[in-house]
């Protein structure tokens, strides 16, 4: 005799089965808030510190976009070690930045254009889906899924060995490890 939910699933429990095999999701994701916070604090550091004073140095930010300005590409370097030091205060991997080429601006400035990549890329998920094929134990699988890649296998801790094989890869962006279903 089968329960009325069973027979209601297409699985009707006789022939066929149900197998959920463990997964999980890897994902590139960036705190927007921290970021904010972040550059908030390196705008008041920047205002209070004697080496800025009158450079007219600033830090705006675009949802995650920043733009760094100010009188001198050695000004900028110190701009951009204020933001760095903040970012890894609050969080945020600094394998996720990208520096754009510093540009000269008006009145003898320049600026410098920042961007913090967020989600995974069409070219980093088929690097890392072939990182997976490659060094990863039989029965583990992979697929992209938008701006993530979902990993499936037969073992938890075979699950568990591609997450560190991963976290020991040098991908170029900031990899997070979520969804972990047995």
């Amino acid at each position: 005799m089968v329960s009325a939910d069973i027979a209601s699933h297409p699985f009707d429990g006789d022939s066929d089965t149900v197998f959920l095999m463990p997964s999980f999701d890897v994902v590139s994701e960036v705190d927007a808030q921290e970021v904010r916070n972040a550059i908030d604090q390196a705008q008041r550091e920047v205002s209070n510190r004697f080496d800025f004073k009158n450079t007219n140095s600033t830090i705006e930010q675009n949802d995650m976009v920043i733009t760094l300005h100010t009188v001198s590409e050695d000004r900028l370097g110190a701009l951009r070690v204020v933001l760095e030091e903040k970012l890894v205060k609050r969080g945020v991997s600094l394998k996720g930045v990208d520096y754009g080429d510093v540009q000269e601006a008006t009145q003898n400035t320049v600026r410098q254009v920042v961007t913090i990549k967020v989600g995974i890329s069409s070219e980093k998920a088929k690097e890392i889906n072939k990182l997976i094929k490659s060094d990863s134990p039989k029965g583990v699988n992979s697929q992209t899924q938008g701006e993530s890649v979902r990993v499936t296998g037969k073992k938890r801790d075979d699950l568990q060995n591609v997450i560190a094989m991963l976290k020991g890869a040098d991908i170029g962006i900031p990899l997070q490890f979520n969804n972990f279903r047995d």
